[in-house]
């Protein structure tokens, strides 16, 4: 895949925006942990932490795009990728209040890089699907997406608070991913064979998408339900 072509840099718009979606805590992550910093160090252990956190998303991203082309596990990666995308858009339960925060630079930076990581679990697969093995899109994406996030992380909380149908709109296109990647797995193209699977590619994707969201309204739905029960009872 050359430089000019549309596709990679269509799939490096989609890594682009489903990192910056599913990072919008990822921010808030690093401004608990350095809020204790004298002033003069908190932008170096902000830009530290980050540049940490980057260098090993990469390579955990590049670890489980390599797992990807084993039988059965792009299965299991389009299962969780969907598991995802419901999650992403169903209310948050918050839990950004467990990060501490260090009044030492180094036990700052670490406390980023480790909170980054676990929280990242999602980014990586969503990633990893989209890249498709191709390192350019890999690095190349998670460099710019994550400096974006740092730098506008109110901005773009704010466009999301704003228009929910980006969040939407986030949900289906990893659902799409998702359906894709299925039918990329080697175990399922042995079976279906390969013209087979070309052709259900993009009625698998769109039914990945449609799944994503109906399932996210539907928890949604529920956890509504619940919790106006919960009201009831406790008045």
């Amino acid at each position: 895949m050359s430089l000019d072509s549309p596709v990679l840099w269509l799939a490096l718009l989609q890594i682009i925006w489903i990192n910056v979606l599913l990072s919008g805590d990822n921010a808030v992550v690093i401004a608990l942990a350095c809020r204790s910093l004298p002033e003069k160090v908190r932008r170096t252990g902000i830009i530290l932490g980050a540049g940490v956190a980057v260098g090993l998303r990469i390579v955990f991203t590049g670890i489980v795009a390599t797992l990807l082309a084993l039988p059965w596990l792009k299965l299991v990666g389009s299962l969780a990728l969907m598991w995802i995308a419901v999650d992403l858009a169903s209310p948050d339960e918050g839990g950004e209040e467990a990060i501490q925060s260090s009044d030492n630079l180094w036990k700052a930076v670490g406390t980023v890089a480790v909170a980054d990581i676990v929280m990242s679990l999602d980014n990586v697969v969503a990633v990893a699907a989209i890249a498709d093995g191709n390192w350019f899109l890999l690095i190349f994406g998670l460099a710019i997406s994550i400096p974006l996030i740092i730098a506008g992380s109110s901005l773009v909380m704010s466009l999301i608070n704003r228009f929910p149908l980006l969040v939407w709109a986030g949900a289906a296109l990893l659902g799409w991913v998702a359906g894709d990647m299925l039918l990329g797995d080697v175990a399922i193209i042995e079976r279906l064979g390969e013209e087979t699977t070309h052709h259900l590619h993009r009625i698998v994707s769109a039914a990945g998408a449609a799944l994503v969201v109906g399932l996210a309204l539907a928890l949604r739905w529920y956890k509504g339900r619940r919790a106006h029960a919960h009201d009831d009872i406790a008045a």
